[in-house]
């Protein structure tokens, strides 16, 4: 079993150090032991009396995701969110070759297809499965950094020394023309981001929405940041108890003109959300899934 230290632990759930000794010593983190005067904490720990209540369809999604249940809304979700994210990004598989890899593990008979899109999509599933098992745990730059790690790993980017898998951008990059933070101010800016959105007292669509924009803007990856946004945007609505929603290649041109002019019209990008949302309760309300 992999253990966290208090400090690891303390970053996760945006605690002092001092209180997760506390809780250690007075039991409330499940499985935590000391070893001389240093405390190892099991790697899916959380705290007891911080545990937040679960949304229905998260229930239902790590349910079917445990029990390796096929054709529910975990495996709906596993095939069109990989397929939709990545295809935005370029990715040149087919939805029906997302879902071949996703069912069977193979490729099945295909024409010449990217070595890169393969392992991007098979590691989009982890990213999926890693945005469930953590959804109730408050979200942090560790969360962030480990979705990026998962989604490039094993990748041609990962190979080039230049680029810092799981870890923020070194060199200074642009997204459509637009600048975006310098390598220097990433990890301040990504912290803001958080302490603002940790803020609120309660979440709503538009706030979710604000922190995606944001979070492009500021760009902090080297690149994966569309899809590690995405699955943050997902994230965030499985803990905030909002249905979420799937980017279709039909949305694509009125996403990206959401996310050019939030700030100024934020009606774009809210009401192609809300569409997509729309589709998305409905696949709900076939697979009688309670939301």
């Amino acid at each position: 079993m992999n253990y966290l230290s208090v400090s690891q632990f303390a970053e996760k759930y945006g605690l002092s150090e001092r209180s997760v000794r506390y809780q250690c010593k007075t039991g409330k983190i499940v499985g935590a032991f000391r070893t001389g005067k240093m405390w190892n904490i099991p790697l899916g720990a959380e705290i007891l009396s911080k545990k937040m209540k679960e949304f229905p369809l998260l229930k239902r999604l790590r349910m079917e995701k445990s029990a390796h249940f096929k054709g529910g809304i975990y495996h709906r979700i596993q095939i069109e969110l990989t397929y939709n994210s990545n295809h935005l990004e370029g990715s040149q598989l087919t939805e029906e070759q997302t879902r071949f890899i996703f069912e069977t593990h193979t490729l099945g008979a295909t024409e010449c297809v990217r070595v890169d899109d393969i392992l991007e999509t098979l590691n989009h599933f982890r990213c999926v499965d890693y945005v469930i098992d953590h959804a109730t745990e408050k979200l942090t730059e560790m969360h962030v950094k480990e979705l990026h790690r998962i989604l490039k790993s094993n990748t041609s980017d990962s190979q080039k020394e230049w680029f810092a898998v799981g870890e923020y951008k070194k060199l200074p990059n642009e997204v459509g023309g637009e600048r975006t933070a310098l390598p220097k101010e990433v990890h301040s800016r990504v912290q803001k981001l958080l302490k603002a959105y940790h803020s609120l007292k309660k979440v709503s669509i538009d706030d979710i929405l604000q922190f995606h924009v944001e979070f492009e803007r500021i760009h902090p990856f080297q690149d994966g940041n569309g899809r590690v946004g995405r699955l943050l945007l997902f994230w965030q609505c499985l803990q905030s108890g909002i249905i979420p929603f799937i980017i279709t290649e039909n949305l694509r041109y009125f996403y990206y003109r959401g996310l050019e002019n939030w700030g100024k019209i934020n009606g774009f990008l809210r009401d192609t959300c809300l569409s997509a949302q729309d589709e998305f309760r409905e696949k709900l309300k076939r697979l009688e899934v309670k939301c």
